[in-house]
């Protein structure tokens, strides 16, 4: 089975792929191996305009929704 999720909100279409990717770029930008990452949560917050990561059920951060 195929899935695609989307978030839209203020005109706005975000795609899950693009949100993970994003964190996973950080994770790698931060140093880190790609391989490492072994779980990504995230949280996203439209009110906020924010995404919330949480790395490997330790390292957290945020993102901007633009």
């Amino acid at each position: 089975m195929k899935t695609s999720t989307y978030l839209e909100f203020q005109e706005k279409q975000l795609d899950e792929k693009e949100l993970i990717a994003i964190a996973k770029n950080i994770w790698v930008e931060s140093g880190n191996k790609a391989s490492a990452l072994t779980s990504l949560k995230l949280y996203i917050k439209p009110e906020e305009n924010k995404v919330y990561y949480v790395f490997n059920d330790e390292v957290t951060g945020d993102f901007a929704l633009d």
